[in-house]
């Protein structure tokens, strides 16, 4: 009996290639299919304040209790609760918004570690890739409302802040609760992004520093007093292209 012929190598790497870029076109339907269920599901809840902060605090925590306090006076107020519905602050933001009038809504992540779905959520969307999940962070979002946090808090924060300097979505509030907490940050961009050119002095305000939950959701009506909440012809084209 005649034996199997093995491919040459070169051909065994070029079929390997294959099958990899098949699997990376592929993966474009799953990540369609992010944007359009989730889309779907949070179209409905405007408007939203989308919540971020550290994922290592516990019930104890200072930040965890102003996160909850919070939460529960914007969903009182009539503002759905968003967050990336993980523990820590993002726990508190979606225990105060589940204990108040308004939705609250975990936008959670398949992560190796950290990441477990916190209990106090009315909406759940679990997502595989972290940029389909910020752009619905961003997309539904009326204010911007940011805890202490690490790495991932900065890196929304940043995200927030250069889409919308640079016009790729609508002006929403942005606002950092603990001025403990963030004033060495804002001295900083002040000192060095300023100072030295990098971000325009207007660029500043673009950022608020606040303190009191009660002065949280003020400052977000306040933003809006002159118009409503649901974005213009003009704001839906950009979110749309966002």
């Amino acid at each position: 009996m005649e034996k199997a012929k093995i491919p040459p190598v070169a051909d065994t790497a070029g079929f390997q290639e294959a099958r990899l870029t098949a699997r990376e076109s592929w993966r474009m339907f799953e990540i369609m299919a992010e944007f359009v269920e989730a889309t779907e599901r949070l179209s409905p809840i405007r408007p939203a304040v989308s919540v971020f902060g550290s994922a290592r605090i516990g019930p104890d925590s200072p930040y965890y209790m102003l996160t909850e306090a919070i939460a529960r006076q914007l969903s009182d107020a009539g503002f759905a609760v968003i967050s990336g519905g993980g523990p820590g602050v993002m726990e508190a933001a979606n225990k105060g918004a589940f204990f108040g009038q308004s939705p609250s809504v975990g936008l959670n992540i398949q992560l190796p570690h950290e990441q477990r779905a916190n209990p106090y959520q009315d909406i759940s969307q679990t997502f595989r890739h972290f940029f389909a999940r910020k752009v619905m962070f961003v997309k539904f979002a009326s204010a911007y409302v940011v805890m202490p946090g690490g790495f991932g808090t900065l890196d929304e924060l940043m995200e927030a802040l250069t889409l919308v300097q640079t016009g790729k979505t609508r002006r929403i509030p942005i606002i950092l609760v603990h001025s403990a907490f963030w004033g060495g940050l804002i001295d900083w961009l002040r000192a060095r992004l300023v100072e030295e050119g990098m971000v325009g002095p207007e660029d500043m305000d673009l950022l608020q520093v606040i303190d009191r939950p009660e002065d949280v959701v003020q400052a977000i009506f306040q933003h809006y007093e002159t118009r409503g909440f649901e974005p213009s012809a003009q704001e839906r084209e950009i979110l749309l292209n966002l």
